[in-house]
């Protein structure tokens, strides 16, 4: 997590006013748009991960979507300068909560997923490389690490129809929605993962039937407040990441 905050950190350090307020490449997004949303991003789990940290449970927004949007439109005119410097600082401010984590502590449930700390970190590995591309700066799939596209698959996997197989030829894996015969679709890991994300891979995945049609990204289930969160926690094992 450490190395995608800096290759973020390392993306951006030239960027340009010009450059912020240019289209992004999510439909109707600036790339100051993208960096809002990032920076926020840090913020909402610092602050999932502090009131953790307490024994006590927060919502990622009070205001729920709204208020997610609402503050990415109200902070992606920024200067470059200013994204630089909010994300700079938002970004610590969660690695230093994370970093006061002991082994139990990643086990304290959160409201984003209805997870556990731990599964924050995954979350937001995916939300760094994968928003990287959609600054369009010159970041691409290749340039995941193997272990994040090979997360990404398993964790969009859900997009597929039922009997699809997913079968990457680089690493000798594969992933079925289920053990029914259905679809088989082959591709580099990387490519794959970019696919099932919505993103464009350097080579398109392919399957003798034709490419089947994503379904929604991961839903996330109602946020639920859990009375007695001093307790002991119990690790979870249906934990979505």
């Amino acid at each position: 997590m450490i190395e995608a905050h800096g290759a973020l950190e390392k993306l951006v350090a030239g960027l340009t006013d010009r450059q912020v307020a240019e289209a992004s490449a999510l439909p109707g997004w600036s790339r100051g748009h993208v960096l809002a949303h990032l920076t926020d991003n840090a913020r909402m789990f610092a602050r999932l991960a502090e009131h953790a940290l307490r024994g006590d449970l927060v919502a990622s927004y009070d205001g729920g979507t709204d208020e997610r949007n609402a503050i990415i439109d109200a902070t992606a005119s920024r200067s470059a300068a200013e994204h630089r410097a909010e994300l700079a600082r938002r970004t610590a401010q969660l690695e230093a909560a994370w970093a006061r984590a002991g082994d139990e502590d990643w086990k304290r449930p959160v409201t984003f997923r209805n997870a556990d700390l731990a599964a924050t970190v995954w979350a937001r590995w995916r939300e760094v490389w994968i928003h990287m591309l959609d600054l369009d700066l010159g970041v691409r799939p290749d340039d995941w690490p193997e272990e994040l596209a090979c997360h990404a698959v398993d964790f969009l996997l859900c997009r597929l129809p039922a009997g699809t197989c997913v079968r990457a030829e680089d690493v000798r894996h594969q992933w079925s929605v289920d053990n029914a015969p259905g679809t088989v679709v082959t591709g580099r890991v990387r490519d794959l993962a970019a696919w099932l994300a919505g993103r464009t891979p350097a080579i398109s995945p392919a399957a003798a039937e034709g490419l089947p049609a994503l379904g929604p990204w991961p839903a996330h289930p109602p946020q639920r407040l859990i009375p007695d969160v001093r307790a002991p926690v119990e690790p979870n094992s249906d934990i979505q990441t």
